[in-house]
């Protein structure tokens, strides 16, 4: 008799990925500003947190974390595998200089969703694919105020990414609702934002103008079901 291993079925990763980062939203705003983000349409929500103790994190992560199930959003946490397990987090973001792939599959479990930032290397890429990432970051792909001194990446990056990768792949760095139709054009599944969303008047506008790039034709004659 064979038994086959169950297959790991994740949900889709695709659309506005909105980065709540704490340097740009005081604890008074948070909340409230990520549950307009929800509200117009973002699918994944990250928390990044530089600056806050231990406590007020774990307070802030897990009124996100039941604030972004209820919106049905995937709620991703940067750098801190010991908090996005506390929570039960979707899932959780390594850069590279935070702990390895392999550690935080060990201590999340097969079911959480680990993304790689990759920045402009596609080997990097390729082999955070091979080490079960289950989806990678590419940028800066224009200027960006939040991280001014990000490395760049191109358009070509994205285009050569999806034919060597089978993993979906988020773009970050700079992204507007008019240059983003050009990067999903060219093979982005999801378009990262902090100050697009977050440093809007209105945050809730701000989001349904970028899910609105993945429902319908845009000028690259580009469309997302």
């Amino acid at each position: 008799m064979n038994l086959k291993t169950p297959t790991v079925v994740r949900p889709q990763l695709a659309g506005l990925y909105a980065i709540a980062d704490t340097l740009y939203l005081d604890d008074a705003h948070l909340m409230p500003a990520v549950g307009e983000a929800t509200a117009g349409g973002a699918r994944i929500v990250q928390y990044r947190d530089k600056k806050h103790v231990a406590a007020d994190r774990a307070r802030q992560v897990t009124e996100l974390a039941s604030l972004c199930r209820q919106h049905g959003a995937l709620f991703i946490i940067n750098d801190d595998v010991e908090l996005a397990k506390q929570v039960q987090a979707a899932g959780v973001h390594l850069g590279r200089d935070d702990v390895s792939l392999a550690q935080a599959r060990a201590q999340l479990g097969s079911q959480a969703i680990i993304g790689v930032s990759c920045y402009n290397e596609l080997a990097r890429a390729v082999r955070a694919q091979a080490e079960g990432a289950d989806y990678v970051a590419f940028g800066s792909f224009f200027p960006s105020r939040t991280k001014p001194q990000a490395v760049r990446a191109g358009l070509e990056l994205l285009c050569e990414a999806k034919q060597k990768l089978h993993i979906p792949v988020v773009a970050i760095g700079g992204i507007t609702p008019e240059n983003g139709a050009h990067l999903l054009a060219a093979g982005a599944d999801a378009l990262a934002v902090i100050e697009g969303v977050f440093g809007q008047v209105d945050i809730r506008a701000a989001a349904q103008r970028y899910a609105r790039l993945f429902t319908k034709p845009n000028d690259t004659g580009f469309k997302q079901d």
